[in-house]
């Protein structure tokens, strides 16, 4: 695993020593950072959540990209520990803040205190619900604002609502058995 663009491309990254931790292929997140360099631009500036990071190869990968910060959460010991030490190889801990806690529990104690974040990615374990409980939480969250890209990560054969409240699926990519969701929160008429 590996960092494929921007500022510390080329660096190698930790990866998990167990089948607990799935992280995003190379492939799919090469394909997942056009889409959204065709979407954003360039990513210099934005303020990026990680829910469910893993090894937080998504966060950093942005944070390489120029987004100026990432906050990422994940409830397992392991995936916290393996976070910073990712954001150690990769130079780029300065930006990175890591908060060990369920994601919903997380989203509610950050509501209070963080604005909105620009670009959101959740990558929970396959086939639990979770990505649709955290979507939906998502959608009544004061984090995610009209300008905020959200992008769940699924097993291929998994549906998300389309809707959820105000968040909106917009597009969704197949990759072998991984489906990249695209949303972003519209206004309830």
């Amino acid at each position: 695993m590996r960092v494929i663009g921007g500022s510390v491309r080329g660096r190698r990254l930790a990866s998990p020593d167990n089948g607990r931790i799935r992280p995003t292929a190379d492939r799919v997140k090469e394909s997942l950072f056009s889409i959204l360099s065709s979407l954003l631009g360039n990513l210099n500036g934005l303020r990026v959540l990680d829910i469910c990071a893993g090894t937080g190869n998504l966060g950093i990968e942005a944070l390489s990209r120029g987004a100026e910060s990432a906050l990422f959460i994940d409830n397992h010991q392991e995936s916290a520990r393996l976070v910073a030490k990712n954001l150690d190889l990769s130079g780029l801990a300065m930006r990175g803040m890591i908060l060990e806690k369920d994601a919903i529990a997380a989203l509610d104690a950050l509501a209070g205190r963080e604005k909105p974040f620009n670009l959101v990615f959740l990558d929970p374990p396959y086939r639990q619900g979770l990505a649709e409980s955290i979507l939906w939480r998502l959608s009544t969250s004061p984090l995610v604002d009209s300008s905020t890209l959200v992008v769940a990560e699924t097993e291929a054969r998994e549906e998300l609502p389309t809707a959820m409240g105000a968040l909106v699926q917009f597009d969704r990519r197949i990759y072998g058995d991984t489906a990249i969701v695209f949303f972003e929160k519209r206004p309830i008429v």
